[in-house]
């Protein structure tokens, strides 16, 4: 497991340099005459602010940087390196996560059972293809996602409404696959597509600044 804090505070030069590790579980050093490859396969979890400030909600409203300013920053995450990274998930100012505390009453998964979920659903993707979901060729997570025509349309829009990439569009249903794979599902379904989406939050954040 590698954790990045400040991520965008790292160099895009630095950042770009796990593409290929991300990708293909290895990396490969290069010296004048020499070249090996040694195995880097890692998770890689990273935080960051969402603006220099770190106050950037989506307006303009309490945030202390310009548009131009946030756009610099984020853009040391180059959009290969984004397409690369799954879940993107924006965390809550802390006001709003102490006010969410009061409406939830009903409790959360433990450790111990989400582990199991995991497993159980690891066993099912093994009998299903020989293989994990994240290890699925194109055509083949294609093939076992068995998406209806409406929502394969709807994916297409979606991922042209948020100028992703290819990668994306297959990581994004390797991602919906396991979530259907988590719901106990045969096919993947609109709301797997729709959770999948929302664990984008970077793009969308890109996208919300192009607006202002």
């Amino acid at each position: 497991m590698l954790f990045l804090d400040e991520l965008a505070e790292f160099s895009r030069y630095v950042l770009d340099s796990l593409r290929e590790p991300l990708q293909s579980g290895e990396v490969t050093i290069s010296r004048a005459g020499y070249q090996t490859t040694y195995p880097a396969q890692f998770q890689l979890i990273a935080a960051l602010n969402p603006s220099p400030c770190g106050q950037f909600d989506g307006t303009l409203e309490s945030c202390r940087s310009t548009p131009d300013q946030i756009l610099k920053y984020l853009n040391k995450l180059s959009g290969p390196l984004l397409d690369r990274i799954d879940l993107q998930v924006e965390v809550p100012r802390e006001t709003q996560s102490l006010r969410a505390l009061d409406a939830q009453h009903k409790p959360t998964p433990q450790s111990p059972q989400i582990r199991n979920q995991v497993a159980a659903c690891h066993v099912k993707q093994r009998e299903r293809q020989g293989c994990l979901n994240a290890e699925l060729t194109t055509q083949a997570v294609l093939e076992h996602s068995q998406l209806s025509k409406a929502d394969h349309t709807f994916l297409v829009e979606v991922v042209e409404k948020l100028g992703l990439s290819h990668r994306a569009f297959y990581r994004t249903l390797r991602l919906a696959r396991t979530i259907a794979d988590l719901d106990d599902a045969t096919s993947v379904g609109r709301r797997h597509l729709a959770e999948a989406l929302s664990y984008r939050a970077l793009d969308r954040l890109l996208e919300q600044l192009k607006k202002l």
